[in-house]
């Protein structure tokens, strides 16, 4: 315990000394340990395959698919986007601070701990490190003790290949881990069970380092009636390759249970047991295509799900477990309680809970009466379930029509939510949750604006109104002393409007139809709102800056005038139309200047 306390202090105080030299800033440092993790895992990919088959029975093929080629493809994409990423970005500063301008400055956090599953022991080990080597961290990377072989591995070959003095490998189990944990990090990246990650938390709390959670929960399945019998087939074919095909549902994003339609369950039951016979055979344990559990902890723990009587009864396809190959082939079951282990517990293993619905659309309830899930895949055409979905929802992710895939979309982040856990990574994302983006105000010395300063006076307030109303224009005319003016030459303007409309009332009265005009809008009612407008013209320049002082005051006046004079014009050719058209552009006005108080 004593040694390995020490050998933890040792390796972080040399960490250290290497980030401050600031080797790992360096843009082509950054590149060469990337290019050389790439060369690792090609020169050592046959034996991290017998590793993977060693620690959990994975077929090369998977092993490549799950492991080693989504690794090469996320170190080609960091490689790619390296230069943009680490680009200072611009921040839009506002005009009032001219000639000042901003940035964001992405800088390294430190020296960064990260945690590694068992289940995929290499890409979920190396795939986090990527991000952090990206964004100029050192790193100690502690994998997981329950795939003993691929821990190896990695330790003999990353002090082979990668600095040395800032990426350091330490192996062991918990005892070692919590030495870790008593130390400060500046990152600490988590991949497990929530029970595990709460502790990690708490360990973290202490130092007040930030933490990145990647756990897992129950993701469900909501298969919808489809209609096209091959789309169901398809459907059918995703959700058994995305709950036994990734390390035979040990995977945090694997399908955990399935909701379908009770009317349409026994199509898909029967759908499930033919693909999964077409897949894995009629017997998977001698396919070789289907990875085994663990360890034998982990057997029994997926076998005590299946003891519960009640849950046994409800198997409808498999039931076979060998203890001693640590082998369990496919199980599908058929609404088993609700309330028991298998349907409260995530699952993480060979075994499908299928549950029935009287509606597809009791799905939505059904989830979000259960933690958040890391995701929610759904087989559906009915574009407003899906909105339905994305809306009264909540977890990391939702995939449509599809399983697992977007794992290794480099253009979508990857974390969850809630007890799913949280913190992001895969590509653009995983070089941001190692990076602190440092804002920078890059300010001068001219223009000085003296209203932020003491003493204050009511020229000050007004000019702080309008500068966090970003009121340019009214900012201008205060420092001019100009506002004023600008409400005398409103008031000026609506009185000659206001004379030429007397005049025009004048005129109507002559007119058949006067009568009814005067009804209408009769000049007692005009009169009053304007005067009253200008009464209030006082308080609108108090609660107002120049843009709706001019609206409603120097604009408002103009468009009265224009009104006005146009009226006089056509009055000259033809009375009767000039005031039908007079009265809809009275209307009109009023509408588009509301707050005028022109009526």
């Amino acid at each position: 315990m004593e040694a390995m306390s020490e050998i933890a202090d040792y390796t972080l105080r040399e960490l250290r000394e290497t980030f401050r030299s600031g080797g790992t800033r360096s843009v082509a440092w950054r590149k060469t340990q990337l290019s050389a993790l790439r060369e690792l895992i090609r020169d050592n990919e046959e034996k991290i395959f017998e590793a993977l088959y060693q620690d959990l029975g994975k077929h090369p093929i998977e092993a490549y698919r799950d492991e080693v080629g989504v690794l090469i493809k996320s170190i080609n994409y960091a490689l790619s986007n390296l230069d943009k990423w680490v680009a200072p970005k611009k921040g839009k500063l506002p005009l009032l601070l001219f000639p000042a301008r901003g940035e964001l400055v992405p800088e390294p956090l430190g020296v960064v701990l990260i945690f590694a599953s068992w289940n995929y022991p290499i890409s979920l080990a190396l795939e986090p490190v990527i991000g952090a080597i990206a964004a100029g961290n050192t790193v100690v990377l502690k994998p997981s003790d329950q795939s003993p072989a691929c821990s190896s591995i990695i330790a003999k070959t990353i002090p082979e290949y990668m600095d040395p003095k800032a990426i350091r490998i330490i192996e062991g189990g918990a005892q070692i881990s919590e030495i870790l944990l008593q130390h400060k990090w500046d990152k600490i990246f988590f991949t497990g069970s929530p029970q595990v990650g709460r502790a990690v938390m708490t360990a973290a709390a202490k130092h007040l380092t930030p933490v990145t959670l990647e756990l897992g929960g129950k993701c469900p399945v909501i298969l919808d009636s489809l209609s096209n019998p091959s789309d169901l087939k398809v459907a059918i074919k995703r959700i058994v390759s995305g709950k036994w095909g990734p390390c035979s549902g040990q995977a945090c994003i694997g399908v955990d249970y399935m909701l379908v339609e009770e009317k349409f369950a026994p199509t898909v039951i029967e759908l499930l047991k033919k693909t999964i016979k077409k897949f894995y055979t009629e017997s998977p344990k001698d396919a070789n295509c289907i990875a085994r559990i663990v360890n034998k902890k982990h057997f029994q723990r997926v076998q005590n799900l299946l003891e519960e009587p009640l849950v046994e009864a409800s198997i409808v396809h498999g039931g076979s477990l060998d203890e001693e190959k640590l082998f369990i082939e496919p199980i599908v079951l058929l609404n088993p309680p609700l309330d028991s282990a298998i349907m409260n517990e995530e699952i993480f293993g060979p075994l499908l809970p299928v549950i029935t619905l009287k509606n597809i659309q009791e799905s939505i309830e059904f989830i979000n009466t259960r933690p958040k899930p890391l995701t929610i895949y759904a087989f559906t055409k009915d574009e407003n379930f899906k909105k339905k979905i994305l809306s009264e929802t909540s977890s990391g992710g939702v995939t449509f029509n599809d399983v697992l895939v977007q794992f290794i979309c480099d253009a979508l982040p990857f974390g969850g939510v809630g007890s799913s856990g949280f913190g992001r990574y895969h590509g653009k994302f995983s070089f941001d949750t190692f990076s602190h983006e440092k804002a920078v105000f890059q300010g001068g010395f001219f223009p000085e604006l003296e209203p932020r300063y003491p003493p204050w006076n009511n020229f000050k307030m007004k000019f702080l109104r309008l500068a966090y109303d970003l009121d340019y224009f009214g900012l201008v005319l205060l420092l001019l002393g100009l506002k004023r003016l600008c409400r005398l030459m409103g008031l000026l303007i609506r009185f000659v409007a206001m004379a030429i409309l007397l005049h025009l009332l004048k005129f109507f009265q002559g007119v058949s139809n006067s009568e009814l005009l005067l009804k209408r809008s009769s000049f007692s009612s005009i009169s009053s709102s304007f005067f009253q407008g200008v009464r209030n013209s006082e308080l609108l320049l108090k609660r107002s800056s120049f843009s709706s002082i001019s609206s409603s005051g120097l604009l408002g006046g103009l468009d009265l005038l224009i009104l006005a004079s146009s009226s006089l014009v056509l009055l000259q050719s033809s009375p009767r139309t000039s005031i039908h058209i007079w009265l809809f552009r009275f209307k009109t006005l009023a509408s588009i200047h509301p707050s005028s108080n022109l009526l």
